[in-house]
């Protein structure tokens, strides 16, 4: 988090200065909160963040979050939120099999808002991802908005997975159950009104709720999946069929589906449509060794939903064609 230029701050407004309340305060209490950096980096505090050299290619990439569009913050957290902002942008890394390096995180929103719960949120989502916050910037706006970007790395060969590379042919993958993040917020809505008591509840609610407040980046499944010769990879974030559509489309394949693993307290639409999973789907030629890698990883095996056709128009599940199910942003 560079430090604040003038021009973003400028003199004589309440609330911008270097008292207790202002931007400057509320920058050195969150780079309190964050890790610091290791000997010869330099992270939060300067005008850019220094960064020690990385093996292998560089992926970069950024996510929006958004109140109100990409969480509903009379349902969860502002914790939740930037534990999602940050997650979001990592499942990004993992879906070209790589590993992340650094995050900067962004946040414009009402002078109100508590920045130190969202920045605990933050924090224990680049614990847990093992992706330190490196650098961002403040601002004031009429709505919150954090704005990540992500920084990673991968090694050797095989390179980064893209959508692009799956053939008629390869075998379709997920990397675990879906309809959790549909399931979890439909879950947080009945709850707000007031559908059933806490004795009510089950440890299948629990785990759906969790999943969609604090969803996981696959980053162990993604390089597992590079290692093992995975074609084309993407994370389910927009819905299963949307996302796999972009890797059809990126590839010039139609897909078949056979089946579909539905999470326990989910629908067969929360999996196909529902999105914000954060699983991966991923095409291969040599499942078999799809599989072994995820093995001798300790990781869940992954779990055959179908193949890739040569029909760029064919896209089925159990012989009948899908619908167009997922979510999209409203642009003109």
């Amino acid at each position: 988090m560079p430090s604040p230029k003038s021009d973003a701050t400028p003199r004589g407004r309440a609330g911008t200065g270097r008292g207790n309340g202002g931007e400057f305060a509320a920058i050195e209490r969150l780079r309190r909160r964050l890790r610091g950096p290791p000997a010869g980096e330099v992270w939060i505090g300067d005008d850019a963040a220094v960064l020690g050299p990385v093996e292998g290619r560089l992926v970069l990439t950024t996510d929006l979050s958004v109140a109100g569009v990409h969480a509903d913050l009379a349902l969860i957290g502002l914790d939740d939120l930037g534990w999602r902002a940050l997650a979001s942008a990592v499942s990004d890394v993992a879906a070209m099999g790589a590993r992340p390096n650094g995050a900067v995180v962004a946040v414009a929103g009402p002078p109100a808002t508590d920045l130190d719960l969202l920045y605990e949120g933050v924090a224990a989502s680049s614990e847990a991802h093992g992706c330190p916050v490196v650098g961002g910037d403040l601002s004031t706006a009429h709505e919150l908005v954090v704005a990540v970007a992500v920084t990673g790395y991968v090694t050797g060969d095989p390179g980064p997975v893209l959508r692009s590379g799956a053939r008629a042919g390869d075998q379709l993958f997920v990397t675990g159950p879906l309809g959790a993040g549909a399931a979890g917020l439909r879950a947080l809505r009945a709850r707000a009104a007031g559908a059933g008591g806490r004795s009510a509840r089950s440890a299948e609610v629990d785990l759906v709720e969790e999943a969609h407040r604090r969803p996981r980046a696959r980053l162990a499944e993604g390089e597992a999946a590079r290692l093992a010769g995975a074609t084309a990879m993407v994370d389910v974030s927009d819905g299963l069929l949307a996302d796999l559509g972009h890797v059809a489309d990126a590839s010039a394949v139609g897909f078949r589906l056979e089946q579909v693993p539905v999470c326990s307290g989910a629908t067969i639409e929360d999996a196909l449509g529902g999105g914000e999973d954060y699983e991966l789907v991923l095409a291969t030629t040599r499942p078999g060794q799809l599989v072994a890698v995820f093995a001798d990883a300790g990781l869940r095996p992954p779990i055959l939903i179908g193949s890739c056709t040569g029909d760029r128009s064919e896209r089925t599940l159990a012989g009948e064609p899908t619908g167009p199910l997922g979510w999209e942003h409203p642009w003109g």
